[in-house]
């Protein structure tokens, strides 16, 4: 078993020598590589040392002045000068941001010194006067950051009694002040003549001197352009809209005149030849007014329209399109009448279904025809006293305007349906019993065969169960004249038949409404006076007191009034008869 031994805080095997010199090495080697990081430690804490004691950076004396921002922005590590080619420092932060040509400029074209604050923000500080303080010294009221050298085109403004813009902003200054080389920029006129004059004598196209123009240029001149001209044509009186606004003004002031009076302005003035020369229609035939606007306009002239309401006859309908020769035959638009017949003559001569001529139609076409269309006639049947309803509606005329008879003078329902009335059969025969031929009281126009009878107009109205009986149930052989309105006169077979009571033998009269009612032969009530029908628990059985069922005058009382029981009750009863009869005249109500 092998042992150790600490040594020196290490452990070391006992017993061996070999193991012992082993361990004496390793112990030497490992004191040495302590004694290396120690001084290695001690080392790293004498710089960090150093370090901690620098000198505050507010107590350095730099040649910038308070400048706050590290040397390394500007400066490289290979010399202090040159500097940096692009420094690491934001001068838009500063009084004095860089704009333009100042951002390409270097560092040290202003700042000569190296205090870099002591530097002037007037253009003055760097940049000579030439114009000898006539303009003042606030030099960026011409110039700008862009370009020191730059046109008019950078100047904000004139900044005098005449601004710079348009096309003259990019003029250069030599170009108006030709005495600009000696300093003298004052004096000049603002008139666009004084320096256009030259422009306005060589104009030819119109020539302003031979049109008499006026020299005020701006009136159609622009500072923009001088060559794009803008003339204020409502000026004159006469507005140029629609196709005039590009039409060549020589086009209108024909050798160059320009001096037009109040009277050139009619469109028959410029448009005379056009006037003269349409033939569609023809204008001169046609004796046309002169006024071209009323049916013309700028957008085109070509497409004229007419306001045909202006005339008393407005156009609707299938009118509208069609051409004005159609009606203004041979060129005649002085027409005095308005009425369709004079040109629908021929449509209504032509017209057979029906023939409006043989039947004697009268030539006011408005009273079937409209303008929509000339084919789709309707015609208000109800003005002639008998308007159309139901299947009328859809009848076709000649069905009963035959043989093209449109004078009728009759409306009854027979002049049309006699066949109908002579062939009915059923459900009763209207010649055999001789109906009358007034066929609405049964028929209405909806549908001829659903006819509907109203009994209620008869002596005998029907209610209840009558009303859904067939009609030959009552008027037995087709008798519908002769019927008599008792009801036993169809109830007498039910009367002989009937047994609970027994009709007949009972001698009941034949009054069957005093018991009965329509609205149900069976359910019978009968009113029984002064005797009520539950005496004694009868129920209403008749048999319980008339006991001869085919004598209803004979009823028995003592059947249940016993004489054992009824007699001890009269005692001292003056009068006192044991008998039926004799019981009703004392208790005709049933009471005690």
């Amino acid at each position: 078993m092998r042992r150790f031994r600490l040594v020196k805080g290490f452990p070391v095997e006992v017993g061996r020598r070999s193991a012992l010199r082993n361990n004496q090495v390793m112990l030497k080697r490992i004191a040495l590589s302590l004694a290396f990081v120690l001084l290695l430690v001690l080392t790293l804490e004498a710089l960090a040392f150093g370090q901690n004691r620098r000198v505050p950076d507010s107590q350095t004396r730099s040649p910038h002045g308070p400048l706050a921002i590290p040397c390394e922005n500007c400066h490289t590590q290979t010399s202090w000068k040159p500097i940096r080619a692009v420094p690491e420092f934001n001068h838009d932060k500063t009084s004095y941001p860089l704009r333009g040509m100042h951002a390409k400029v270097d560092c040290v074209e202003c700042h000569t010194k190296p205090v870099f604050r002591n530097v002037g923000a007037q253009c003055s500080d760097c940049h000579a006067d030439i114009h000898r303080r006539q303009f003042g010294a606030n030099c960026e009221q011409c110039h700008s950051v862009v370009g020191w050298n730059v046109s008019l085109q950078a100047v904000r403004a004139h900044e005098n009694r005449f601004p710079l813009i348009g096309a003259h902003a990019a003029v250069e200054c030599e170009a108006c002040h030709t005495t600009g080389a000696s300093g003298q920029f004052a004096g000049l006129s603002t008139q666009c003549y004084s320096c256009h004059v030259r422009d306005f004598q060589s104009a030819a196209s119109p020539n302003h001197v031979a049109a008499n123009f006026s020299t005020t240029c701006e009136a159609c001149h622009s500072v923009n352009s001088w060559l794009q001209t803008n003339f204020n044509h409502n000026a004159t009186g006469f507005p140029l809209t629609g196709s005039h606004v590009t039409v060549p003004c020589a086009s209108c002031h024909v050798n160059n005149n320009y001096n037009l009076t109040a009277a050139n302005t009619a469109c028959s003035a410029c448009h005379m030849q056009d006037f003269q020369s349409t033939t569609n229609p023809n204008h001169v035939q046609g004796g046309f007014s002169t006024n071209c606007q009323t049916c013309h306009t700028t957008s085109s002239w070509t497409n004229a329209t007419f306001n045909h309401n202006s005339t008393g006859f407005p156009l609707t309908g299938a009118h509208v399109p069609v051409p004005c020769t159609s009606c203004h035959t041979n060129n005649n638009f002085n027409l005095t009448t308005t009425a369709c017949i004079s040109c629908h003559q021929t449509d209504y001569q032509g017209t057979t279904n029906p023939s409006h001529a043989a039947a004697g139609f009268p030539t006011d076409c408005t009273v079937c025809h409209s303008t929509a269309s000339w084919t789709t006639a309707t015609f208000n049947h109800a003005t002639t006293g008998w308007a159309l309803t139901g299947t009328h509606v859809t009848v076709a005329c000649s069905s009963c305007h035959i043989n093209n008879n449109y004078g009728l003078s009759s409306t009854a329902c027979v002049t049309c349906h006699q066949t109908d009335y002579n062939n009915a059969l059923s459900p009763v025969n209207h010649v055999q019993l001789g109906f009358p031929t007034t066929c609405d009281l049964c028929h209405d126009t909806v549908a001829w065969p659903d006819g509907t009878f109203n009994h209620n107009n008869t002596p005998f109205p029907l209610t209840g169960a009558h009303v859904t009986v067939a009609c030959a149930s009552c008027h037995v052989n087709n008798n519908y004249t002769s019927l008599p309105t008792d009801c036993y006169s169809c109830h007498k077979t039910d009367y002989q038949g009937t047994t609970n009571p027994n009709h007949t033998a009972a001698g009941f009269p034949t009054t069957c409404q005093t018991c009965h009612t329509t609205t149900a032969w069976t359910g019978a009530t009968f009113n029984h006076t002064w005797f009520p029908t539950n005496h004694g628990n009868a129920q209403g059985v008749c048999a319980t007191c008339h006991t001869n069922s085919s004598d209803y005058t004979v009823f028995q009382c003592t059947g249940c009034h016993t004489a054992a029981s009824t007699n001890s009750d009269h005692n001292g009863v003056r009068g006192y008869v044991y008998n039926s009869t004799n019981c009703y005249d004392c208790h005709p109500s049933g009471n005690n």
